[in-house]
């Protein structure tokens, strides 16, 4: 069995509204509270991080399953639309929507589009990200596929 390890260094000078630094590896940025929560805005936020690492993982993943099955890919793209409810002054995360653009080349034949949109579903199962978040985070695929 094999684990990696990932580190982050926070540094967060003081209250609720300050502007903090992260340091992952290769992730460095400020952080502040978002503006629509009532933050300064400054860098990222939590929200964008989760939304980021969910987007990321799911596409990556898309995209290593493409490639094994050796599918002819031209293009593909992702918008993801995190949905953060505030009930009562509580936060929670709601719901990620994943709308991936996948196109194959003109060449696919209909077979391959088939293994196409099961694959688009499956990427999100097998997405570590999505797995971690499941059953407190509604997931949901919008894809547009061609």
């Amino acid at each position: 069995m094999a684990e990696h390890h990932f580190l982050l260094k926070a540094d967060w000078p003081g209250g609720r509204n300050s502007e903090g630094f992260i340091d992952a590896g290769n992730l460095k940025t400020k952080i502040s509270v978002p503006t629509e929560m009532d933050g300064p805005g400054v860098g990222t936020n939590p929200d964008e991080m989760l939304l980021g690492a969910a987007a990321t993982c799911y596409l990556i993943t898309l995209a290593a399953m493409i490639e094994r099955t050796s599918l002819p890919l031209k293009e593909m793209a992702l918008e993801s639309e995190g949905i953060v409810d505030v009930t009562n002054g509580i936060f929670t995360y709601k719901k990620i929507i994943h709308r991936p653009t996948v196109a194959l080349q003109s060449t696919a034949t209909e077979k391959e589009h088939k293994k196409l949109r099961i694959i688009v579903e499956k990427a999100e199962k097998s997405c570590m990200i999505s797995r971690a978040i499941e059953g407190n985070v509604e997931l949901a695929l919008e894809p547009t596929l061609s």
